[in-house]
């Protein structure tokens, strides 16, 4: 039995490489890491849209395309390999997911199309539910909120954001609130847009269905981090293409460094540790949308074995290219870091496999 992308996911794949290639090749990556080029992460957040990623997962009824959460990782798969400096995860994945779940019908009505006209998008602070710090933390009381959001995805420009308190109750919140203080946050990842917020009797919209359920707030979790699965797997991809490339071209001695047995042997055991990561990306993705019984526990494998393997394949790919692959003339570290940074958001291996034991009463 073959389980894998079916020829319309993969002609989208397609389609979205083509288009990064052209609209954020390496060299407009590295102006806008650099401070240039800023409005670089607008225009390929337009082209993407032009696209269609806003609608993918969006119900037929309010505009959308009515794709399950395994197109949603086919996409997810080349943003990571294009290190797309755009939103997704938080903006059309998990917001959505959020409304679709808990939201009214009049929530869903005004929010679900106007993600899939384009008028709105979401940053998702969810953060402190996952793993909860002293400092930090969303308290909602009637219709204000207040507190310290400390990692939102997709937060630049966002129109609204998407929170949750530690009991996983869902509130929206504009992004003019004059309560709410945006401080953006300075990563090692150049192309993420999250941001820190702080929030003083902000008007808060509270989505009704998350009162007292955790039903919507851990599937929107599990979505979330299947998404940023992908997107290391996609990253992880090119790392290792990029790889097997220079090992070709890179001569010493006389001879390409891609003909020694050593170089051969870390290219193949990337290749080998990376090729089982699609199945389970992609199964956890399925689960999702068709078998909902194991869909935490796969999203909780998927995240945690991705995030160790790409971080192994970002280290082996960098020994592969040498001195060179510290420079910024390739520009390997955009993938290294891409990979760096999203083993930690949404919960780090450790935690995630955690609760991936409690799922399983070990």
């Amino acid at each position: 039995m073959y389980f894998g992308l079916s020829e319309e996911q993969e002609s989208f794949q397609e389609s979205l490489d083509k288009f990064l290639e052209d609209a954020a090749p390496l060299d407009l990556i590295q102006s806008f890491a650099h401070g240039e080029n800023t409005s670089l992460p607008t225009d390929v957040h337009n082209g993407l849209i032009e696209l269609g990623i806003n609608s993918l997962i969006l119900p037929e009824e309010y505009g959308g395309l009515g794709l399950d959460l395994l197109f949603a990782a086919a996409t997810s798969q080349s943003l990571g390999a294009g290190i797309a400096p755009a939103p997704f995860t938080g903006s059309y994945v998990m917001a959505p997911l959020a409304l679709i779940k808990a939201g009214s019908d009049t929530q869903k009505s005004e929010y679900l199309e106007a993600i899939g006209e384009a008028n709105i998008h979401f940053g998702v602070g969810i953060s402190e539910y996952i793993g909860a710090r002293e400092d930090a933390g969303i308290t909602i009381d009637g219709d204000k909120a207040n507190g310290r959001a400390l990692f939102v995805i997709d937060a630049s420009e966002a129109t609204h954001y998407l929170l949750a308190d530690k009991n996983g109750t869902f509130c929206i919140v504009k992004s003019d609130d004059p309560g709410l203080t945006k401080i953006p946050l300075t990563t090692v990842d150049k192309t993420c847009g999250a941001q820190e917020l702080l929030l003083q009797d902000c008007e808060a919209e509270i989505l009704e269905g998350s009162i007292d359920d955790n039903t919507a707030i851990q599937t929107v979790i599990d979505a979330g981090r299947i998404m940023i699965a992908a997107d290391s797997l996609g990253a992880a991809e090119i790392m290792i293409k990029k790889s097997v490339a220079y090992a070709k071209e890179r001569k010493q001695f006389g001879r390409a460094i891609g003909s020694f047995q050593a170089v051969k042997h870390m290219c193949a055991q990337m290749a080998a540790d990376l090729e089982p990561c699609y199945a389970m990306v992609w199964y956890a993705a399925h689960c999702q949308n068709h078998i909902p019984e194991e869909a935490t526990l796969m999203a909780c494998h998927a995240k945690a074995h991705v995030s160790e393997v790409a971080t192994a394949v970002a280290r082996t790919a960098t020994e592969v290219h040498g001195g060179m692959g510290f420079t910024e003339l390739l520009g390997l570290h955009y993938w290294f870091k891409r990979i760096g940074l999203n083993r930690q958001i949404l919960g780090g291996p450790e935690l995630v496999r955690e609760e991936a034991a409690n799922i399983q009463n070990f």
